[in-house]
């Protein structure tokens, strides 16, 4: 049988209540000569992650002494010296709207809420909840017609619209990083079967319950529905794609592995932490799902905008795993005490081995002659500066990717003080051809190319 010479890159493979999106193949790009694979690389699409962890940073662990291309990774940023090439570390930015600014306490809503909108929150517990579009929901706004979903909104951490979280502050504040609106907080996903069950089913609801039912019966994966697609498709693809066809379905399983035992894992912490169906008791393991499933989301481009808070701000979660058994939060007002400030460091590599992570995932996934992470744009970090000071001005930010080629990688960029950060969110949301001629206190676009 000869094999196929063009396909779409809308492409998915069907079953029973089922719909598997494919990753990027040969099949589908304009020409399978070099010439059109490097084409093919350049016109692939951008795509932006915002990852958030709270409580700020042990700075002296975090900003490199020199910048530019020749600068040393301090010791938190060791954890991702196999991608130094592929990142920029970001000195001097400023969200301005998460200071006071007349209001008192309340630092942490107001972080987390002003980290990606650069706006003042309004100071309320109850329902007059008030803040700004963030930048996620700018750019799914321009972009995200040509996906499945607009955006993607992961945590670890479950949202909350009501209630006092913090010095007069709504819970939404604190628990919601992705604003649809001013008044609207998008709500995150924090449970990886959820994610799961709604990247890979079909439109029918009905067929849809089907499906899971018959699976959970009969212990099926999502694949089995779709074997017989698969095996006609394989059928008409070259060796390069059918392996590539290969690894990615094999990564669909294998997620699909860990959620199972996940869910029948024992919870010895059950009566004090009720935790929903599918969500893992390890932090770890509840975070690489979640991330596995957003590469997945990238690779077949079901969207191409997401954000993931590793946790609330103002978390107070222990990680004993690492052998912090008190709380992040009581831990960041540490008043100089060294032993504090050395269990933040180590909570800050365990959270910037997540980013590693990642970013290995995203690297590891050819896109023509580039990679996933090339074509992406990742901000990892904090909107609290120190959390004993609670400053909100020279935050320790993270970008990866190359943006497709259009920002430059390897290096430490230091900003005037007060530089803002929405700068560098008109920067990314130009690369991702969602160009917005200012946003939040935005002063200009940030250079990067």
């Amino acid at each position: 049988m000869s094999k196929m010479t063009h396909m779409s890159r809308r492409t998915v493979l069907k079953g029973l209540g089922t719909a598997v999106a494919l990753p990027l193949l040969d099949a589908m790009l304009p020409s399978l000569s070099l010439a059109g694979v490097n084409e093919a690389a350049k016109s692939a699409p951008r795509r932006m992650a915002f990852l958030y962890v709270p409580n700020g940073i042990h700075m002296p662990d975090w900003t490199p002494k020199e910048t530019g291309a020749k600068f040393e990774l301090p010791a938190s940023l060791q954890v991702v010296k196999d991608f130094k090439s592929d990142i920029q570390v970001l000195s001097g930015l400023t969200v301005d709207k998460a200071r006071a600014h007349g209001d008192g306490g309340g630092d942490h809503a107001r972080a987390m809420s002003a980290f990606l909108t650069g706006r003042q929150p309004r100071k309320t517990a109850g329902a007059d909840i008030r803040v700004g579009v963030s930048v996620d929901q700018v750019a799914a706004e321009k972009v995200g017609k040509a996906t499945r979903f607009a955006s993607l909104e992961l945590g670890c951490d479950r949202g909350l619209n009501s209630g006092n979280c913090d010095s007069g502050y709504s819970c939404a504040y604190s628990a919601n990083l992705s604003w649809k609106s001013e008044s609207l907080p998008m709500a995150k996903e924090v449970n990886p079967r959820l994610v799961f069950e709604r990247l890979f089913a079909s439109a029918g609801k009905n067929e849809v319950g089907a499906s899971r039912a018959k699976r959970e019966h009969y212990r099926l994966s999502v694949l089995d529905f779709v074997m017989e697609d698969a095996s006609q498709l394989k059928n008409r693809l070259g060796t390069r794609d059918n392996r590539k066809l290969d690894e990615y379905l094999s990564a669909v399983r294998e997620i699909e592995v860990r959620l199972t035992r996940a869910e029948q894992a024992d919870n010895p912490d059950a009566a004090k932490h009720p935790r929903p169906s599918g969500v893992p008791n390890d932090f770890q393991e509840h975070v690489r799902l979640l991330m596995d499933m957003m590469v997945l989301a990238f690779q077949s481009d079901q969207t191409r905008v997401a954000t993931f808070a590793l946790a609330n701000e103002g978390s107070n979660r222990s990680y004993r795993s690492i052998e912090v058994s008190e709380g992040h939060h009581e831990l960041s007002h540490h008043a100089g005490n060294k032993e504090k400030q050395a269990k933040i460091a180590k909570i800050n590599r365990h959270h910037l081995a997540q980013l590693a992570y990642l970013l290995g995932k995203l690297k590891a996934i050819p896109e023509g002659s580039s990679t996933l992470l090339d074509n992406s744009m990742i901000l990892y970090g904090s909107a609290i500066g120190d959390g004993n000071a609670h400053n909100h001005d020279n935050l320790p930010l993270l970008l990866a990717g190359k943006a497709g080629g259009a920002f430059k990688t390897g290096r430490h960029l230091r900003f005037p003080k007060d530089t803002p950060v929405t700068n560098l969110y008109l920067a990314m949301l130009d690369r991702m051809g969602a160009h917005t001629p200012s946003f939040g206190d935005s002063t200009g676009q940030l250079t990067l190319d």
